[in-house]
């Protein structure tokens, strides 16, 4: 693939959820979650605007399976804003399991948006939280600020990552998926799935080396 150039005035990285608790050893550990630092490090010196999100849950957040008695973590309930998988506890506010991998450049983001903070609401997109209502603030922000495309990275391709990237192409953003600078669950083909789901989206899919 040709190089992408990146457009300083209209690109924005978005690198999604790089947290010990996604990574080896984490309570909602990505099998090889912390393989996508480097590369996204890489990307950041690329990009004048880089947004990191992060899982920011209070104790005892709904999409705890041990806030529900008798539940298990991969079950499914219904709450107020429809279906919900419960997890194990993770990123929660305040943890190490909730702070940033240590090796990931903090210091080139310019923004930080945190997600999931209402205990009774879960949230996997950047833009939008799970009842498909309640924004994050971050698509009026990227508006003011003139980023037109996005280039996504991070975890999980095939859960926040790809709930990201719908909520992007409905808001009007071009998106290009940094493929191998993300990592997923893959249960039952799910990463395939999102992959497909994100192409016929419209979204272009491209490898880190491209990107310049």
């Amino acid at each position: 693939m040709a190089t992408l150039r990146v457009d300083p005035q209209r690109d924005a990285l978005l690198a999604i959820d790089i947290q010990n608790d996604f990574c080896s050893g984490g309570n909602l550990e990505i099998r090889g979650g912390e393989e996508v630092v480097l590369p996204v490090n890489e990307l950041m010196s690329h990009f004048r605007h880089v947004i990191l999100t992060q899982d920011w849950h209070p104790p005892g957040h709904h999409s705890f399976a041990s806030a529900h008695a008798g539940r298990q973590p991969r079950e499914t309930i219904e709450l107020a804003y429809g279906e919900q998988t419960l997890w194990p506890d993770h990123c929660v506010q305040g943890t190490r399991g909730a702070a940033f991998h240590s090796d990931l450049h903090t210091d080139a983001a310019t923004m930080i948006v945190r997600k999931g903070t209402r205990r009774e609401l879960d949230s996997y997109s950047a833009f939008l939280e799970n009842d498909q209502q309640t924004p994050t603030g971050l698509g009026g922000a990227l508006e003011e600020l003139g980023i037109r495309r996005l280039f996504v990275a991070g975890l999980a391709t095939d859960v926040c990552v790809l709930y990201s990237v719908r909520d992007a192409r409905k808001l009007g953003f071009d998106v290009v998926l940094v493929e191998d600078a993300c990592r997923g669950i893959d249960i039952g083909g799910s990463l395939e799935d999102a992959i497909a789901e994100m192409r016929s989206a419209g979204v272009l899919i491209a490898g880190a080396a491209s990107v310049g």
